[in-house]
């Protein structure tokens, strides 16, 4: 890994720690935080040898907002989650953010496994996905939640929600590593 990619964003991997961090501890990443990584993305865009120029970052920043506003639309992630990924668009630019989405995707997906599996509702889960599924492949648009068995004798959800910045911290480091990190 070069000396100069990693120390020029070292900015940004030290803010997605915070918020990785922040997320973990209260479930919530601060605005001051994801409006900072947003800016130090621009910034970061001007100088000498940056990973993407002023375009792309904000191309960047639109993939980043755009791949999470639907989610974030649907109830499915909070609005902290949508500017993290748009503030890592903005470093990365519209390709390294959208391999950043995908493999935080795969991230998150063995996340929310070993959390199932830990709470012991693995099971549950993996048999309301095979029904959710089953529903989309079949086209039939009115299957919901309300249509899903229920996740236990208990009848109780997860008990927590998934940090989202966690595996977008692992993702970013990955796809930084893997684009930038050539010497």
């Amino acid at each position: 890994m070069t000396s100069y990619a990693l120390l020029t964003c070292a900015p940004m991997f030290a803010l997605l720690a915070w918020a990785a961090v922040s997320d973990c501890a209260s479930r919530r990443i601060p605005n001051w935080l994801t409006y900072t990584l947003i800016l130090g993305g621009l910034i970061h865009s001007l100088i000498a040898g940056p990973t993407v120029g002023l375009s792309g970052a904000l191309l960047g920043m639109l993939v980043g907002f755009a791949l999470t506003f639907v989610f974030f639309a649907v109830g499915a992630m909070g609005g902290g989650d949508v500017k993290l990924l748009t503030g890592v668009g903005a470093w990365l630019g519209p390709w390294g953010v959208l391999l950043v989405f995908v493999i935080e995707a795969l991230v998150g997906m063995a996340q929310a496994v070993v959390q199932a599996a830990s709470q012991k509702r693995l099971g549950a889960v993996l048999r309301n996905s095979a029904v959710l599924a089953g529903g989309i492949a079949s086209g039939a648009g009115d299957i919901g939640v309300s249509t899903l068995p229920e996740p236990g004798a208990d009848g109780k959800a997860m008990k927590q929600v998934l940090p989202y910045s966690v595996p977008v911290l692992v993702a970013t480091a990955l796809v930084f590593a893997l684009r930038w990190g050539k010497p």
